[in-house]
């Protein structure tokens, strides 16, 4: 079972370097997200917290055997023992320990009264301090050339002279660096404000005057972009008109909206590896290109500020971590003096008491239960469980028809108060240092905000809050009826707004636009606005699916195909408000769109209403797993689990060497785990997988359902479908099944074990000469069994749904004829390439006939994409034309270019020694090719290597074969002395494809 495998990875882990969620997902082959659900579900520490105990306990040992060893003697020990930590982490665990161990000395260094308890500076006198600083510029330290001490925004954070002195040094030091800052990785748990702190420095960079007043803060959440490189390269380096299907005007991206300002990536843990290799060259030489570009390059002058929540060693590449010289770490608020600790809390009042407009009182048991409660999330936690408890205050003060705002111990979240009794060091805040009350006021002073704080309730909550409450007193309600329904709803939207926190799922609905129509989504957004009016605790999914669905729904229109709803009756009679709520939406898309929706899209929309205006309801649903060849699967699914909003979606990546059945095996596994009771849709990138389907069946029992296709649509859609209340596989599947797809079922046994389709557009009987040919001249005797079916076709469309019907009776090897009918699962051979003997053996490998005999490169060599005596005399001059050649030929999109240059900046595309090998993504690739340009004179290829044979591939993620066999013929001397000696494209295809 998978969960008993995470357990015992975690029970037999090294205790000093602990396995982080990433590394226990790629051992058991799942998700970081599933890791992380099952541990907080267990009640599991996450690596940190596990690794704290020992290293507190390791520590302790080494401190009480030498009490004056300095920090980077602790450190060299803690090496030894294992341990890969920060000195700043260890002198801060190294100064609790000897306030423990030796509160004498501890009490002497920090001038401690022997009278007050030991961890506790006195609130009172240090407070006063610090709330100085914050309010009179003139005690900030002004030795900073340059420094304008009223607009520090770093020297204003809260703990300047405290917890955050070393970091905020730091800051300042990587501002102030020439030319134009360090780059600068922010390390913290989440909550600790991480971004709080990059937008300080931002501040700081234009009030110290070494960025100019106009400079620009951008920001980037690499969440968002997860497995999604290319949506990750359009965002940051934008893209030209054209570059893709769908760019129909150049479009700016982040870095060059952030030119001569800061670029902060948050989240940078969650940008995959490539997306970091994306970024080698811009922190490197800070030059890019946009997306579609091949010669123009671009110049920006960005400092780059990232920020992440792991373990840097452990979730960040190593080239990637150099090219970030300053590391700052934020640390938790538990472990910040209880002096800052008060000083946030009174800020974080202020703040509320300016959005409320009236006086705040705050009982001092709420002070001292917002110092001593455990608090995992932080600062960010810290001000939201502030928000709530002014939230109810809020509501207490309308029903007294009070000016001020009081708030008490009930009024704070449970986990709060409760957290008190389990605090050991009680005596930290003794009861006569908080006896009295905290009051503040709207024209209190408070700390600078962020611009974009999303621990931050939405400005209008308490004006909400108090319009409901008279209009539910004008309804004649008593206080005690009126503050039991109010305070339900809003205690529901800020449970929903803590959620959102914890958990910030959707994609931006901006990257809708490059899959819906915009005039779409604008007539979405006012029909979800309508139904937030009837519906007020309508899920943010209700956006995203009806977006979806009114998309293909338009389509379908247009092309005067209706899609009956079977629920229609049920949904009248059991949805009778959503039904009702539906008509009035209706009305609003038909206007807006001018179209007429059938009255079945009003039972749609009635059942999505339904579906996302339910909290917590347990509903099972079909799962939906994507299974490909190579990193595309868990794309695909991040993608659509982020648009929508959930979890649903399960990816599974199969590399090129992995045997079918391992993959099978986990496959199995995964169906297990994800089925509600409703069965599993699998979507597989190849046709042969389909049988998949039927074996889990067997297997397991569950039902399945096969789809021989996938692109990030169809999971979408998918999705989509399956969210619905009362979908079913067999309806979800076969909805799915359209031109281009087919569901595998296997029907029964066919007595033809291969099966070759011969099409031709001109009619059936060309298509018969084209079957005679291959009996007579290709095939002979050579399979019995083998079958051969002629289709004559009018056009594609109607080939591949002629195809796809033969496929559910026939194993379908090939199709040969004059016309490709684009069927991704099924190879094509064109009847001109079936005439010449390397066609006749691509033909005879699909259908298992002289396996031995069988030379791969015949696939991808072509004299046309071979050039001899080439005058290049650069690297990227070479590359850039052989990447023109490739695309001038349609084997490769144009994006191919821009990720062989990445790849390039990894360095090591040498063979032998010998020749350059460049190469770029499969995903990129229309058809699996090689190009090979021989030189006129050697060019420097990497570091002090010269070559002058330069081969391209440009190889499809099944192209493995291809690859050990070119490999295998290049590293036998005799080739490589032939090629060198080669005078046309002729002999060196010869040379090569010589069995």
């Amino acid at each position: 079972m998978l969960e008993n495998k995470i357990l015992e990875l975690i029970e037999n882990e090294d205790k000093r370097k602990p396995l982080t969620d990433s590394d226990i997902a790629k051992l058991v082959n799942t998700t970081r997200e599933y890791i992380t659900q099952f541990r907080t579900e267990k009640n599991i520490n996450n690596s940190r917290q596990r690794k704290e105990a020992i290293l507190y306990s390791d520590i302790k040992e080494i401190i009480i055997e030498d009490k004056d060893i300095s920090d980077r003697q602790l450190c060299k020990r803690l090496s030894i023992l294992g341990y890969d930590i920060s000195r700043y982490s260890v002198s801060q665990i190294k100064k609790s320990i000897i306030s423990e161990v030796f509160p004498q000395n501890a009490a002497e260094k920090s001038n401690l009264n022997k009278d007050q308890p030991k961890n506790f500076i006195t609130v009172k006198s240090v407070v006063d301090k610090d709330e100085t600083e914050i309010n009179n510029s003139s005690n900030i330290d002004n030795s900073n050339k340059g420094d304008k001490s009223n607009t520090n925004y770093l020297r204003n954070i809260i703990g300047y002279h405290g917890s955050l002195k070393n970091a905020i040094s730091q800051a300042e030091a990587a501002v102030l660096y020439p030319p134009h800052g360090l780059h600068t990785l922010l390390l913290g748990a989440s909550g600790v404000g991480k971004s709080f702190f990059a937008e300080a420095m931002y501040n700081f960079s234009i009030s110290s005057s070494h960025f100019d007043k106009n400079a620009p803060f951008v920001l980037f959440n690499c969440a968002d972009y997860v497995d999604n490189p290319q949506l990750l390269l359009s965002q940051l380096f934008g893209y030209s008109k054209g570059a893709f299907t769908g760019a129909n005007t150049d479009k700016v991206g982040l870095v060059e909206k952030a030119n001569n300002g800061i670029l902060f990536l948050d989240e940078v843990h969650r940008l995959p590896s490539e997306g970091q290799e994306i970024l080698f060259y811009l922190l490197d030489k800070g030059k890019y290109r946009r997306l579609g570009e091949t010669e123009n390059s671009r110049t920006a002058n960005v400092m780059i500020i990232a920020a992440t929540t792991e373990d840097p060693k452990s979730s960040l590449l190593l080239t990637f971590r150099r090219r970030i010289p300053m590391i700052i770490e934020l640390p938790s608020i538990n472990n910040r003096p209880i002096n800052e600790k008060y000083v946030l809390i009174k800020s974080f009042f202020s703040q509320e008491s300016a959005r409320v407009g009236k006086e705040i009182t705050v009982c001092y048991e709420v002070i001292r239960s917002l110092l001593l409660y455990n608090c995992p999330g932080n600062i960010g936690q810290l001000r939201s469980d502030i928000q709530v408890a002014c939230a109810r205050g809020f509501c207490n003060s309308l029903s007294n028809n009070s000016n001020e705002v009081a708030i008490d111990i009930k009024d704070l979240p449970k986990h709060v108060p409760l957290e008190i009794l389990s605090v050991k060091d009680r005596e930290l805040v003794s009861e006569d240092i908080f006896n009295e009350d905290l009051v503040v006021n709207p024209n209190d002073v408070v700390t600078q905000k962020s611009k974009d704080d999303r621990y931050m309730l939405p400005d209008g909550i308490y004006s909400n809050i108090e319009k409901k409450y008279y209009k539910l007193e004008k309804q004649g309600l008593s206080k005690d009826e009126i503050n039991k329904i109010l305070w339900s709803k809003v205690e529901f939207n800020l449970s929903k707004f803590a959620k959102n926190i914890e958990s910030n799922m959707f994609f931006p609905k901006e990257e809708l636009k490059n899959i819906i129509d915009e005039k779409i989504l604008n007539v979405v957004e006012k029909v979800t606005d309508i139904a937030k009016q009837y519906i007020e605790n309508i899920q943010e999914n209700f956006y995203y699916c009806v977006a979806m669905h009114l998309n293909s729904t338009y389509e379908r229109l247009k092309q005067g195909r209706i899609v009956r709803n079977p629920e229609s009756d049920y949904i009248k009679k059991e949805y009778y408000n959503e039904y009702r709520i539906a008509k009035i939406l209706t009305k609003e898309i038909n206007n807006s769109l001018d179209i007429e929706l059938p009255e079945d899209e009003i039972g749609f929309i009635a059942m999505y209403l339904k579906t996302f205006s339910e909290v917590d309801k347990n509903v099972s649903r079909v799962a939906v797993i994507v299974l490909s060849h190579g990193h595309v699967a868990c794309g695909m699914v991040d993608v659509a689990n982020k648009l929508l909003g959930t979890n649903l979606a399960v990816g599974i990546e199969m590399s090129l060497d992995e045997n079918p059945q391992t993959l099978l095996e986990r496959a199995i596994e995964v169906v297990k785990r994800v089925n509600e009771g409703k069965g599993c849709l699998i979507l597989v990138d190849m046709g042969s997988l389909v049988t998949f389907g039927e074996i889990i069946t067997k297997e397991t029992g569950i039902p399945t359902r096969v789809i021989g296709r996938v692109d990030t649509v169809m999971v979408l859609e998918a999705v989509r479908r399956s969210l619905m209340e009362n979908s079913n596989l067999y309806e979800i599947s076969k909805a799915l099944d359209g031109d281009k797809a087919y569901v595998g079922k296997v029907k029964g046994a066919n007595k033809y074990t291969k099966t070759i389709i011969t099409i031709c557009i001109t009619g059936e009987g060309t298509a018969l000469k084209i079957k005679k040919y291959l009996e007579d001249v290709v095939l002979g005797n050579t399979n019995k069994n083998l079958r051969i079916i002629s289709v004559g076709i009018i056009n594609k469309d109607n080939a591949q749904n002629e195809i796809i019907k033969i496929s559910r009776d026939h194993d379908i090897a090939a199709i040969v004829g004059t016309i490709d009918p684009e069927l991704e699962s099924i190879p094509f051979i064109s009847f001109q390439d079936i005439l010449k003997e390397s066609g006749k053996l691509r033909l005879k490998e699909f259908l298992g006939i002289n396996k031995k005999q069988f030379n791969p490169l015949i696939n991808v060599i072509d004299e046309e994409l071979i050039k001899v005596n080439n005058d290049s005399f650069t690297k990227s001059d070479l590359i850039d034309e052989m990447c023109s050649l490739l695309i001038s030929k349609g084997r490769v999109s144009e994006n191919f270019t821009m990720s062989v240059y990445k790849r390039e900046m990894l360095g090591g595309t040498l063979f032998e020694g010998t020749f350059g090998i460049p190469h770029g993504l499969s995903e990129f690739v229309e058809k699996s090719s090689i190009a090979i340009f021989k030189l006129n004179n050697p060019i420097l290829w990497d570091y002090n290597c010269m070559v002058d044979v330069v081969i391209m591939l440009a190889l499809k993620e099944n192209d493995g074969k291809v690859v050990r066999q070119l490999f295998d013929t290049l590293s036998k001397t005799e080739v490589a002395n032939k090629l060198r000696k080669s005078n046309s494209p002729k002999e060196i295809s010869d040379i090569l494809l010589k069995i």
